[in-house]
């Protein structure tokens, strides 16, 4: 008898052992989950997403206020997918990686090059869109310019967003121009209007956009793209269940139709620009 009390006790002292153990190790993988953002996420119940909010026709802010465009509506789709309400952080470019890296915002959808040096600071899935550097002018020999080089002179000024992959491309690609950063594209934009510089770089549809936008100010654009430029979803470097979903909503995307149905809405009908101030 007292044995089998001993074995009865023992027993009862390993299930106790065992679930403290289990209980443990369940706190442990709770405490360093691999997934801290979309546990973030969902713990709030929104997907808060960054971007400039005057990338047309990728983002841009309507009369009323309101924001359209093709990464807008991706943005909203994504936080549907998750079954979570989207929020649509908008600041300028230059913030975004900050942003994205301080846990300020949950993904960046922003017209943003997929690029080695931000690639080593943050993850990007994609591309889910395709663009190439242009100029937007006045002038005719700049809209004929078939490479950087042929508008590359002392006397040339350009004005490129601040941060972006065209400041980069008109420092290393047309070194002698004078360059002036802009917060946003409506400045930048602003700047060739007013003949303050003589072009603005920036992604080609930005700049058929604004030839559309102002058709009475003999702005031109050039006709062929000068760079390759891979647009991507940028996604915190520590989270990779959530660059692995990113991965997969843009495979389904593609394969549903979905990014095809936003190419049409935003980029091949303009009707849209009524919208634009």
């Amino acid at each position: 008898m007292k044995i089998k009390k001993s074995m009865i006790v023992f027993v009862f002292l390993l299930l106790f052992l065992i679930g403290c153990a289990q209980t443990n190790s369940n706190t442990a993988i709770a405490s360093s989950s691999t997934a801290p953002v979309i546990d973030r996420i969902q713990q709030r119940g929104t997907l808060v997403v960054g971007m400039t909010g005057n990338m047309p026709p990728l983002n841009m802010t309507s009369k009323a206020g309101e924001l359209i465009g093709y990464e807008v509506d991706l943005a909203r789709a994504m936080a549907k997918a998750m079954g979570v309400k989207a929020k649509l952080a908008v600041m300028p470019f230059a913030e975004l990686l900050p942003a994205l890296q301080t846990g300020k915002i949950d993904l960046i959808v922003s017209n943003m090059t997929i690029t080695p040096g931000r690639n080593m600071k943050v993850a990007f899935v994609g591309p889910y869109f395709t663009s190439g550097k242009a100029f937007l002018t006045k002038r005719k020999t700049i809209a004929l310019a078939e490479e950087a080089a042929d508008i590359d002179a002392k006397n040339t000024k350009l004005v490129a967003l601040k941060g972006s992959t065209s400041q980069a491309f008109v420092e290393t690609a047309i070194p002698d121009a004078t360059l002036i950063t802009a917060r946003d594209y409506d400045a930048a934009v602003k700047m060739v209007l007013e003949d303050k510089v003589h072009a603005m770089v920036a992604d080609y549809p930005i700049c058929v956009v604004s030839v559309f936008r102002y058709p009475d100010q003999g702005l031109l654009s050039v006709v062929t793209t000068l760079t390759y430029e891979p647009i991507g979803v940028g996604v915190p470097a520590d989270d990779p269940l959530l660059v692995n979903w990113v991965e997969n909503f843009l495979g389904i995307a593609e394969g549903t139709g979905l990014l095809e149905e936003l190419r049409r809405r935003w980029l091949l009908n303009a009707d849209w620009l009524q919208r634009l101030p």
